[in-house]
């Protein structure tokens, strides 16, 4: 996301141990002076640029929204300005409550009201939340009279943020429109940030449906498939190839179109089915039969679809299409598996 137009409005550093260890709450009573034009670009890049706004999220409650937390005191600083202070002590005292995991780091979180973000072309203000877990070690050069001398210094990492959520004020009714990043402790047992922090479930669009459906596709040919069927890695990339190339060449995904055009076989068809009724169940997730393909959330993809066939530790086969051209055998003499491809000419 471009930071070059946005604005500081106010920013405050909270730091939030792990209650579990004993560690301590340490609130801040002030804001960020932030007078120095370079630290506020610096910090505004560091708080955005990593964020697809593509993928969006809103916050909700199995009771009623106004009991989501994170949700109520974002509200109050959008709408009770003189209240930023204290609704950010809230927002940090939450965060700190629910850091009960053993693998939660203690860190700085970071509270920034901004304005002059873009969202689906309109200008929007904003409250963005960082935790900043992960220091860095840097050389500073420091002159002592007539003497220069080299010490060692402990900062934020400017790279990408461990975790972040950045809150659009659209859409309050439902949430708001919610960008996370979450860049450590995935494993299940340790996602508070998204689940018990932030209470938070993806914005069913269209980019959503695009991404699951293929996430989905992606999962049954390499998990399922070879489970049910005798099937080769190379048919395996080959179906993984052919699935993405459906979502390339369509503008508009139909289940019904898509499993009889890529999956083809009844048999996988119906296990496909059955699979896709798992994983819905399992992610908590309802998935359109149709819906406009995002090519968003396809290039996102692209980049964890595999066309790559290892044999061995010797060689590597990229596989972008033709399967027809591919040949797979076994040679008794060797006692090996071969693969035998045809071509016209090298390139």
């Amino acid at each position: 996301m471009n930071a070059g137009n946005v604005s500081i409005v106010k920013a405050i550093v909270h730091k939030v141990g792990n209650i579990a260890r004993g560690e301590r709450l340490v609130l801040s009573e002030n804001q960020l002076t932030l007078n120095d034009e370079l630290v506020r670009q610096m910090l505004a890049k560091y708080l955005l640029q990593h964020f697809n706004e593509h993928e969006q999220y809103h916050f909700t409650h199995h009771s009623s929204l106004g009991l989501n937390e994170v949700y109520t005191y974002v509200k109050h600083i959008f709408s009770r300005p003189d209240d930023f202070v204290a609704e950010t002590r809230h927002i940090a005292q939450l965060l700190y409550q629910v850091s009960t995991h053993t693998r939660i780091k203690e860190g700085e979180l970071y509270v920034v009201q901004l304005t002059g973000l873009m969202l689906d072309n309109d200008e929007v203000d904003a409250v963005v939340l960082v935790k900043s877990e992960t220091k860095d070690t840097f050389l500073k050069l420091l002159q002592h009279g007539k003497s220069l001398e080299v010490v060692a210094e402990e900062g934020i990492n400017m790279g990408k943020p461990d975790k972040a959520c950045l809150i659009f004020k659209k859409e309050e009714a439902d949430g708001y429109r919610v960008c996370i990043i979450d860049n450590t402790n995935k494993q299940q047992d340790a996602q508070y940030w998204v689940k018990e922090f932030l209470q938070i479930e993806p914005v069913a669009d269209n980019y959503h449906h695009t991404n699951e459906v293929l996430s989905l596709c992606r999962q049954f040919v390499t998990q399922e498939l070879p489970e049910h069927f005798e099937v080769t890695k190379g048919q395996q990339i080959d179906m993984m190839q052919r699935s993405l190339d459906y979502f390339k060449e369509k503008e508009q995904f139909s289940m019904e179109e898509f499993t009889s055009e890529v999956i083809a076989l009844p048999d996988m068809v119906e296990q496909f089915h059955q699979f896709k009724d798992n994983y819905e169940k399992n992610r908590q997730v309802q998935l359109d039969d149709e819906f406009d393909i995002h090519l968003s959330a396809v290039k996102k993809q692209s980049k964890v679809f595999k066309s790559v066939l290892k044999l061995d530790k010797n060689f590597h086969i990229y596989i972008h299409g033709r399967r027809d051209l591919i040949e797979r055998g076994y040679d008794e003499v060797t006692g090996k598996h071969y693969y035998k491809i045809y071509f016209d000419e090298e390139q």
